[in-house]
């Protein structure tokens, strides 16, 4: 059975030591491919390399939590180095680009017209390009959706999907796929199971986001952490067992889920290529 991760951050410094080992674990698991996605300007290189060395696939851009020290010169480098890389087959997608209005810091008037400002111009660029988008989605998803409507592209993943089913509906209306991942293996994460068990089958792909978004079972409370016990790190190697509570939770047979939102991955970027590392 081969998975495809659709959101990772493998060139994260939690990976600095053994990234290129933790892949080739997560490969002997069945993971057969990555989608690595960048946060800002000064790791578009590190992660382009790092896919090449891998086999995996990758994404360029500007992350919302990453937009207060981005500079506007940044929008013009990204629309070089795309255009640049545009027939490099490993390239799939712009992101991680978005939307965060979660954290305080990123609320204030100023910083989410700092936000927006960054977002729209790389959904424009986007579709000038004629690529698809992995948007981050935190507390964000109707405005997301007003600038998706306003200027079309061609479809993406919506990373970490947690809003409601008409919202869900209304990305899946443009084209897009819903992301789920670690947070859907919390039993307390109702509305979200809820979600994985409701949604069309064709409308989900698969995601670890590591080293972040820990499952459950590497999950820490604050307490255990002040104890000494340190969180655990997700990884690629996590997203067998998460795709297990995902098909429990829809009651379906895991080669089922292994063949459906394989071909969902392989549809919306750019058409990952099924016979790279034997991707499923």
């Amino acid at each position: 059975m081969n998975w495809i991760d659709t959101h990772c951050h493998l060139d994260a410094p939690q990976f600095a030591a053994d990234a290129l080992a933790v892949r080739e674990t997560a490969r002997a698991a069945g993971v057969g491919h990555c989608v690595l996605v960048a946060v800002q300007r000064s790791n578009w290189q590190a992660v382009r390399d790092l896919a090449h060395a891998t086999g995996d696939s990758y994404a360029l851009g500007i992350h919302p939590l990453f937009t207060p020290q981005a500079q506007e010169g940044d929008i013009a480098a990204l629309r070089a180095v795309l255009a640049q890389q545009r027939d490099d087959p490993h390239l799939v997608a712009l992101g991680e680009i978005g939307l965060d209005f979660f954290v305080p810091a990123l609320t204030t008037p100023a910083a989410r017209q700092r936000q927006e400002w960054f977002y729209a111009r790389q959904v424009q660029l986007a579709r000038e390009l004629a690529l698809p988008v992995i948007v981050h989605v935190r507390h964000s998803s109707d405005a997301l959706l007003k600038v998706l409507r306003a200027t079309p592209v061609t479809g993406g993943i919506a990373h970490a999907f947690n809003g409601s089913f008409e919202q869900a509906q209304a990305f899946i209306g443009l084209g897009f796929k819903l992301g789920f991942g670690g947070a859907m293996t919390y039993e307390r994460a109702l509305r979200l199971r809820d979600l994985a068990r409701r949604l069309p089958l064709d409308s989900l792909v698969l995601e670890t986001d590591a080293p972040d978004m820990p499952p459950q079972w590497l999950y820490r409370t604050a307490a255990e952490r002040a104890a000494g016990q340190p969180q655990g790190r997700n990884s690629s190697l996590e997203l067998p067992r998460i795709a297990q509570v995902l098909a429990d939770l829809r009651g379906m047979a895991l080669t089922d889920l292994a063949q459906a939102t394989g071909a969902n991955a392989r549809g919306v970027l750019r058409g990952l290529p099924a016979w790279r590392n034997g991707a499923g």
